[in-house]
């Protein structure tokens, strides 16, 4: 970083553009003295649509060329979506700031039925995501569940050829491409969980990085980055990562923080879950007494069972 210029890396997507000229646009405005460049990057994973996410290493994937170019001083700072964010971090790299989150649910996308409820048992459903897949089966274990890669237009044009006669997608990306029209419905949190971090933006950097942090620090939100940190923590204590069926989402009301997970079989078998609640300013203690729950429940032998 210069004394007036801040690059940001960010994958080419779409959606991960609009992300990083949020992330501009936001510090432009605190800083106006500041130039922010904006370099894209198209990364493996983005490349190799034809591979599985659990090929390439799950949705870490996305983040792992990023984080290269933040240690060879290509860039500063990495906007990141926080559920693609790997539990730990490479050495000497920070995640100082979690944005304002976006909707965390997931919504319900066709062309042929009005909402979820219309679906045949047999419906294809698209998403790549292990996480909806065991919760999806729980709901019909007849749905075909498919694997869709690619960015959200590719998804969606991919529904409208008729791959598919239904997705399951994030909320806040279809919010943040200026495509609610899309949304047939929205699902509560209590009938699919979402993923853990989910709606949530993180700026990632150096950590020895010491003048950038005041200029960066402003974009943080409380009570988003304590909801992040106890849903982390429960990944963490499940020893799971972007890739296996996890889901999580935490809330806080005045000081207090409640939160529910689950991990589940990917035939939608079983479905292991439970909640918590306490003060926020424990949060990581919460999620991290909330995943040893979920392990004392059995969560650990399913999640062993999918790595063998």
């Amino acid at each position: 970083m210069t004394s007036s210029t801040l690059r940001i890396v960010t994958r080419e997507s779409p959606l991960a553009m609009w992300q990083a000229n949020f992330v501009r646009d936001s510090l432009c405005s605190l800083h106006p003295h500041l130039q922010v460049e904006i370099l894209g990057i198209t990364t493996e994973a983005d490349r190799l649509l034809d591979a599985s996410l659990e090929s390439l290493g799950g949705k870490g994937a996305f983040v792992k060329e990023l984080e290269q170019a933040l240690l060879n001083g290509q860039a500063d700072i990495a906007v990141h979506s926080m559920k693609d964010v790997s539990i730990e971090l490479p050495e000497k790299l920070a995640l100082p700031v979690v944005l304002k989150r976006e909707d965390p649910r997931d919504v319900f996308v066709s062309n042929k039925f009005r909402n979820f409820s219309e679906l045949p048992h047999d419906a294809r459903i698209g998403t790549s995501s292990l996480r909806r897949r065991c919760q999806l089966k729980a709901k019909q274990a007849q749905f075909q569940i498919l694997d869709i890669r690619g960015n959200v237009g590719t998804r969606l044009r991919k529904l409208d050829e008729g791959e598919y006669d239904a997705l399951v997608l994030a909320a806040a990306g279809m919010k943040r491409l200026g495509l609610q029209d899309r949304i047939n419905e929205y699902f509560s949190p209590e009938s699919l969980l979402p993923a853990v971090s989910q709606g949530a933006l993180g700026i990632e950097t150096r950590a020895d990085n010491e003048e950038l942090m005041p200029l960066i620090e402003p974009l943080v939100d409380d009570v988003t980055q304590l909801c992040v940190k106890a849903e982390r923590a429960l990944n963490r204590r499940l020893g799971g990562d972007c890739h296996v069926p996890i889901a999580a989402h935490a809330q806080i009301e005045d000081t207090q923080l409640s939160m529910h997970a689950l991990v589940g079989r990917l035939d939608g078998s079983e479905l292991i879950q439970s909640s918590l609640s306490g003060p926020a300013i424990d949060a990581e203690v919460l999620g991290d007494k909330l995943g040893q729950i979920l392990l004392d429940m059995g969560a650990g032998q399913i999640l062993q069972e999918l790595q063998q």
